[in-house]
């Protein structure tokens, strides 16, 4: 990049936490530099609180009172409440929604991202597409026709936004790109490393959200440390056989002791939502449905929907049998199966898939 080189940066978000707390750092790295617009959009899809406008309240307070409350983003985070205003003019897409709005969401921007603009996506999820899996990233890069990374790690954005010290991966094949993205995200208490193992990053980040549902029903059924290690350590082979069967090229199993690896499914498995959710969902016996209104604040859980698209694909492929523990999540959330049953997908893991 040569001097006065700038970029402007459109940061696509429902309004979610991890969304602000990334916006947080954005705003605060850019006012450093010279290199880029100093102007951060920040999509937010427009709701009332308190009576009033939440792009408003953010404008105006310089806070996400609903989604971070308590943390102060930088006057140069700007709240816009439609995404084709955000998208306009940026060089840089950033993609912090959750997975299940991100086609709808391309749609309303696909005619006013600029030429040369490229993204990235810290959205957490895998689609069925017509030949199986249907990463994210290429929806985006179909839809918009940009070059895309990914982000994932074990990021809880409390901490984030408390500049709490936290690792984080991005899987860029562009080397330009990831120095880019380094220099706009990464500060000394967010460490970020670059690897080119990109498919594996993002499967990564959407299958520990279905372990940690596991984690959370031994949680609820108060089956204890060792089964819930035991969950995490089979959760993660899972992971590991899920991506040699549909990673496009070799799978680096040095990517899975990175942040979004290994990393990202203890702390999902211990603080996430999804695991919150799902004792909740053993020990009260409510619907996700319930439970999501009652505890997240109009937020979506990530875990029963990737577990339902996981299995679809599973099944098309006739590999159910292979992922004991990815199928009795899906059973669970999905088919009536009674969650005490939960611990015979252990029993009766193999010891190598």
């Amino acid at each position: 990049m040569h001097d006065g080189w700038r970029r402007s940066l459109s940061k696509n978000t429902l309004s979610l936490s991890v969304g602000s707390a990334i916006a947080k750092i954005l705003g605060k790295n850019i006012q450093k530099s010279n290199r880029f617009d100093p102007v951060v959009k920040l999509w937010v899809f427009e709701e009332l609180v308190n009576g009033k406008k939440l792009t408003e309240i953010i404008n105006k307070e310089h806070e996400n009172v609903k989604y971070l409350p308590g943390h102060k983003l930088p006057k140069n985070v700007v709240a816009v409440a439609d995404a084709a205003e955000a998208a306009t003019g940026a060089d840089i897409l950033i993609f912090v929604i959750p997975h299940q709005f991100i086609t709808r969401t391309c749609d309303q921007i696909a005619g006013h991202v600029k030429s040369g603009a490229f993204g990235i996506s810290l959205i957490k999820g895998v689609d069925e597409g017509p030949e199986g899996l249907k990463l994210i990233s290429d929806i985006i890069r179909d839809k918009l026709k940009i070059e895309v990374s990914v982000l994932m790690g074990a990021n809880i954005a409390g901490e984030v936004a408390d500049e709490m010290f936290c690792e984080t991966t991005i899987g860029c094949k562009n080397d330009k790109h990831g120095k880019i993205f380094k220099e706009l995200l990464q500060t000394p208490n967010f460490r970020i490393t670059v690897v080119d193992d990109c498919d594996t990053v993002e499967i990564c980040g959407a299958l520990k959200n279905i372990v940690a549902l596991g984690a959370g029903f031994c949680d609820g059924l108060d089956f204890g440390d060792n089964t819930k290690a035991a969950v995490i350590r089979l959760g993660l082979m899972e992971m590991v056989a899920f991506a040699k069967l549909f990673c496009r090229g070799p799978v680096a199993i040095a990517t899975f002791l990175e942040s979004c690896g290994v990393a990202d499914l203890i702390t999902t498995c211990y603080g996430g939502r999804n695991r919150k959710v799902s004792e909740a969902f053993v020990r009260t016996g409510k619907s996700i449905e319930e439970l999501e209104k009652d505890m997240l604040n109009g937020q979506k859980l990530q875990g029963p929907q990737t577990s339902a698209e996981v299995y679809k694909i599973l099944k098309q492929k006739n590999m159910v049998d292979k992922f004991p523990l990815f199928t009795r999540v899906y059973q669970v959330c999905y088919e009536g199966k009674p969650v005490k049953e939960f611990i015979s997908c252990l029993q009766n893991h193999p010891q190598h898939i």
